[in-house]
């Protein structure tokens, strides 16, 4: 802001899961590397204190395996994006999501660009521009898009910032706009690997274009480690939830839904049910988790996944509001787009309703609409 220098920041979702962040950081790179507006600093920004991060333990996992500190990241608590905003230095571009929550509404006159994987929610000015896509992966949308830039731009010092090499050097969208050879490499095809299930279509998630992605890369540098190999640590460690409280589990994989004065959690859990109600002092945790935050209820999704890649999903609403449990269970059970197959399930406490998820496809990314339109 002293310095009046414009900013472009890219940035994920609040969830800020392994594919938020490599998208991110992949996306500010080719920017950085192919805008006309050279004067520009592309900043990717975790959209998540920094203390959350050591919670992402696949993202941690990917960046250990390959060097890279944590000191080399911005974190969402460390920019003022509002003062920036204020300042009329701000362009925003949301990759992995397409709506800022409530208390960056502010920001919404600063997007200038939407990449997303998910059916569009709302409409954008006419000078945003936006890719929506029902892809399984949004680094898949960022791969179509550094692939199809200027020649040159996806060469090797690229594949290892998009994949990651061991002992080689890379290339860093992060110190202030400038491109340097001692950043992170991050892996795409890994994420894309990671969000499809291993492009298994039992999973219900991967597309034609995911797949194209992940052999595009692999064609154009067949050094790249196996899928199965990178499948499978990065499965591992987004599963390892040893050693997490209940509280680190329910913040691992968050995100918030607002309405009508109210705020609704939808963690991500990496147990089965039965395994997650007999935490010990799972009710009051419950209890301490929403009173700290201010949420009014929580719905927690639960997966698991066979030795065939198939997915297992179970729920359970919490709330101590009778009628906003109420709500939110009926939502569930009768949501026709797409419906879940709801098998209700014993549960210990009144105030925490539990349920079978027949239909295994339906994964948080396709519920977050049903739930949204019942707040």
């Amino acid at each position: 802001v002293r310095r009046h220098q414009e900013v472009h920041v890219v940035m994920g979702n609040e969830a800020c899961d392994l594919d938020s962040t490599v998208s991110a950081l992949a996306l500010a790179y080719f920017l950085a590397k192919t805008s006309p507006a050279p004067k520009a600093a592309f900043i990717p920004v975790l959209n998540i204190p920094r203390a959350e991060f050591a919670l992402r333990t696949e993202t941690t996992f990917l960046l250990g395996e390959q060097g890279i500190p944590a000191a080399s990241l911005i974190f969402r608590d460390e920019i003022d994006l509002e003062g920036l905003h204020r300042a009329g230095l701000l362009s925003l571009t949301l990759v992995d999501h397409h709506v800022l929550p409530g208390a960056d509404a502010a920001l919404e006159e600063a997007v200038v660009e939407v990449l997303d994987h998910r059916p569009l929610e709302r409409d954008r000015a006419p000078g945003c521009q936006v890719t929506a896509e029902p892809v399984g992966s949004c680094a898949t949308l960022v791969t179509e898009r550094i692939a199809q830039g200027p020649p040159g731009v996806l060469d090797r010092p690229m594949a290892a910032l998009l994949h990651g090499e061991d002992g080689r050097p890379s290339l860093s969208p992060i110190r202030g706009g400038r491109l340097t050879t001692d950043g992170p490499r991050l892996s795409p095809p890994g994420t894309i690997l990671l969000d499809c299930v291993n492009l298994s279509p039992a999973a219900g998630k991967v597309t034609p274009r995911d797949v194209a992605c992940v052999s595009l890369l692999e064609a154009r540098f067949p050094e790249l480690p196996a899928r199965d190999t990178i499948f499978e640590a990065l499965q591992a460690a987004k599963f390892d939830v040893s050693g997490l409280t209940t509280e680190q589990m329910l913040r691992k994989d968050l995100k918030v839904l607002s309405g009508d004065e109210l705020l609704l959690a939808i963690s991500a859990i990496y147990v089965d049910l039965e395994t997650f109600l007999h935490r010990p002092g799972l009710l009051q945790d419950l209890d301490a988790f929403c009173q700290a935050q201010g949420y009014a209820g929580l719905v927690a999704m639960m997966i698991s996944f066979n030795e065939r890649n198939e997915p297992s999903r179970q729920l359970a609403v919490y709330s101590r509001c009778e009628t906003l449990r109420s709500v939110v269970c009926q939502a569930l059970e009768e949501a026709p787009a797409p419906s879940l197959h709801l098998q209700p399930l014993p549960s210990p406490w009144s105030c925490v309703s539990t349920y079978a998820q027949g239909n295994a496809l339906a994964s948080r990314k396709k519920v977050l609409p049903v739930l949204r339109a019942a707040l």
